[in-house]
């Protein structure tokens, strides 16, 4: 079965007390028990599981391939809650360029959790290798990542990790399962921040782990979630469930507007370079051309100049909202170092742009005007 047709038919079956096409939402925070003290229809209470949230997780499981996934309360919650699954001195192997919030994760909690990090470029196979540790148990990636649209090779990784009894964690935010599906290339856990494209309509907040097994990580991530928790709501699950339904054909305008957003930039005097992984000239355009079946709807790129310069092109859109996030209707362009702090690397000219569901031509006027010198 195609994906566009598993996501909008995976836990979809018509509510069988109504015959309702669209999903029912179950709002109730606890459920009736039986005379021997069971629930008496599977369901207990709410921070353990509610119907609306396991038909969404039927869902995230059928459209990453996966053998069972969890939902939580963000994309933050989903990841934490795994991290905080693993033994006292565990050791992970992130990204260079990653989410920054992890990055802030590792720094700030992990000596609290008797846990430890480093952090590699995971393009040089050969500098994974040497990263990896006796004590390491999750190898994570970030594909396409954030900001700067780096390119990893998730098989490649995949026998890494597991040649060192490692687990491969992908992120794939940026790429979401319609482009690419890490399970079929031999990772264990998906995360997804549901916030972004797969709710779809920047009104939504949450973030899942698809597991391509559920064993032992599958139910400690579950009971992590269930003590610490780190939930989604039935309101919530219900409009990522509704977002899924239109996922294939909303990344398909995505990734069009965007690579035509990059071809302009690719060319403009005012930009010293873009990342985005559909331009032949992306130095791993052939490994995203190898895993992903399009090049995704985020991209960034740097103003010559500096920070003053790209703040001045960020200043003059009109189409463009300035704004944080990504993967909704509406285009977003942002500074991405002032997005993440202090403690940000990113550097200062570059401007991340999420792009959206417009006309492409009116997108295209916009930065060209807003790049005039």
């Amino acid at each position: 079965m195609h994906f566009e047709t598993k996501a909008i038919h995976a836990g979809a079956e018509p509510d069988p007390e109504t015959g309702a096409i669209a999903a029912p939402i179950h709002l109730s925070t606890t459920f009736e028990r039986g005379i021997d003290g069971q629930p008496a229809h599977g369901y207990s209470y709410v921070r353990d599981a509610n119907p609306t949230q396991s038909r969404l997780e039927e869902a995230l499981a059928a459209i990453d391939s996966a053998a069972g996934a969890l939902v939580f309360g963000s994309g933050m919650a989903a990841g934490s809650a795994l991290l905080q699954s693993l033994a006292p001195g565990s050791h992970v192997l992130f990204p260079d360029d990653c989410y920054y919030g992890f990055r802030i994760l590792a720094t700030d909690f992990f000596p609290n959790w008797s846990l430890t990090a480093d952090f590699v470029a995971m393009e040089d196979l050969d500098a994974v290798r040497r990263s990896m540790r006796p004590q390491t148990k999750v190898l994570w990636a970030e594909t396409p990542s954030n900001p700067l649209m780096k390119i990893v090779d998730i098989a490649a990784l995949v026998g890494i990790a597991h040649e060192r009894g490692a687990t491969m964690v992908v992120d794939g935010t940026f790429a979401t399962p319609a482009l690419q599906r890490p399970i079929e290339l031999g990772a264990d856990v998906v995360l997804q921040s549901t916030t972004k494209y797969l709710g779809g309509h920047s009104d939504v907040q949450g973030g899942s782990l698809a597991f391509a097994r559920r064993g032992s990580l599958f139910e400690a991530a579950m009971h992590t979630r269930h003590i610490t928790g780190g939930v989604a709501s039935p309101f919530n699950s219900w409009l990522v469930l509704r977002g899924l339904r239109s996922l294939g054909a909303r990344m398909r305008v995505h990734c069009e507007n965007a690579r035509a957003i990059a071809e302009l930039l690719s060319k403009h005097p005012r930009v010293a370079v873009v990342h985005y992984p559909g331009l032949s000239a992306h130095p791993r355009h052939d490994v995203a051309a190898r895993q992903m079946s399009d090049f995704g709807g985020m991209l960034s790129f740097e103003v010559k100049g500096g920070r003053a310069e790209a703040l001045a092109v960020a200043s003059k859109v009109k189409v463009f909202t300035r704004a944080t996030s990504l993967g909704g209707t509406e285009s977003l362009i942002e500074h991405r170092a002032s997005s993440e702090g202090p403690t940000s690397r990113t550097s200062e000219s570059l401007l991340r742009m999420s792009i959206g569901l417009e006309h492409r031509d009116d997108l295209l006027a916009d930065l060209e005007q807003a790049l005039k010198s």
